[in-house]
């Protein structure tokens, strides 16, 4: 069992806990290249936490705390331990021509917060919304986590570990 204060070095693999398993996130290049989700901007590399710090989820971290150094274990978690339950108080309506976008908004177009209203401040904290629904005079924003409601497993791969320092 990992002491609190240990530092974990993790490769990971996310997968939807459904039938297919699709993976939608990993920090190891090899299994983006394979599963078709590469993205060359970003850097594919284990993540480091120190045990207690409460850096990552507490399944992952509960799960890690009982692994050696070399071992795979998944973990499921269920949508309130991952990316937290769907809920309609974040699908957002806002006037069509109080967006400031250089484009006209079109269904599925991601809004940062700088794209919002100025009296949008519940919504203006959240990084990005996904645009559902286009109308004349109105647009419709979602701001749950695109994987909200969802449950998912991630596959653990503990790499190293270090000792407190």
């Amino acid at each position: 069992m990992l002491e609190q204060g240990t530092v974990a070095v993790v490769h990971y693999v996310g997968r939807l806990a459904g039938d297919d398993g699709s993976v939608f996130d990993t920090s190891d290049v090899d299994v983006a290249l394979a599963e078709g989700i590469y993205h060359p901007n970003r850097d594919y590399s284990p993540i480091e936490f120190r045990i207690g710090d409460e850096t990552v989820r507490p399944p992952i971290e509960a799960a890690v705390r009982e692994m050696d150094a070399g071992e795979t274990r998944t973990v499921r978690l269920d949508p309130e331990d991952a990316f937290g339950l769907r809920s309609d108080d974040r699908v957002v309506e806002y006037p069509r021509d109080a967006l400031d976008t250089d484009e006209p908004p079109t269904e599925g177009d991601l809004v940062g917060p700088e794209s919002l209203p100025a009296d949008a401040e519940e919504t203006r904290a959240v990084e990005t919304g996904w645009i559902t629904g286009v109308r004349e005079n109105t647009v419709e924003i979602d701001f749950n986590h695109e994987l909200a409601g969802e449950p998912v497993a991630f596959e653990l791969r503990l790499l190293s570990v270090s000792e407190n320092e």
